[in-house]
């Protein structure tokens, strides 16, 4: 199930490659922004697993949907504060609260958090406060589902190249990145695929309730 919220023609490529590969799927589009965005969206996964397989469970979650407005905290008004939270906290809260229902025992949930959870940055002061409710809440329902044998982690990408981080494009952007990182590369997308991949497997069925950096080493000395 690929979700997107504007991008069709990304999500249908990602469809295409997972269908080259094998697989099967499909695209499902939400305003996540929106109030009783969860619900809706699951109405259209529902129609679409029971037409497909003739139920509606499924084992893995990820919720990795957000937005990452870069606005300094004297500047930052309602309407984004909202709109951030609305989708990078309320979004992940209640499709998890409606993937529980559905998820198959000793299924996956993984969260998407930041490094910025733990070091802030002033330019995106409300993006790293919302990746810190990420965090609790990937402990929460770690307490919550695991009972059930399913596995909540989350993962906390440092920058990667990716069209939100927009700053990797300036050279001297990526400089500056790279000077406060051990690894003196910048990240890609597959070095934070192979963690997911990880936490989706069985290998990581001793693992819950975790968030795990995948950073390059952000700032682990002065």
């Amino acid at each position: 199930m690929v979700h997107y919220g504007g991008s069709a023609d990304a999500a249908r490529d990602v469809v295409a490659e997972i269908e080259a590969a094998g697989g099967k799927a499909f695209t499902v589009q939400g305003d996540l922004a929106q109030p009783g965005a969860a619900k809706d969206l699951f109405a259209k996964i529902d129609a679409e697993l029971k037409a497909r397989t003739g139920g509606t469970g499924f084992d893995i979650l990820v919720n990795n949907a957000g937005i990452a407005p870069f606005v300094a905290f004297a500047e930052t008004n309602e309407a984004q504060f909202d709109e951030l939270f609305a989708v990078n906290v309320r979004a992940p809260y209640f499709l998890s609260q409606e993937a529980a229902t559905r998820l198959n025992d000793n299924g996956r949930i993984i969260n998407f958090s930041s490094v910025v959870a733990r070091l802030p940055m002033p330019a995106i002061a409300a993006y790293s406060v919302s990746k810190g409710g990420i965090d609790v809440l990937t402990r929460a329902l770690a307490a919550e589902l695991g009972e059930r044998g399913i596995n909540v982690n989350a993962i906390a990408p440092g920058a990667i190249q990716t069209d939100m981080a927009e700053f990797l494009n300036d050279p001297d952007g990526a400089e500056f990145t790279k000077s406060t990182q051990t690894l003196k590369r910048i990240g890609q997308t597959d070095d934070i695929a192979d963690l997911a991949h990880y936490l989706a497997s069985p290998a990581s069925r001793w693992v819950t309730g975790q968030v795990i950096e995948a950073s390059g080493g952000a700032r682990v000395t002065y």
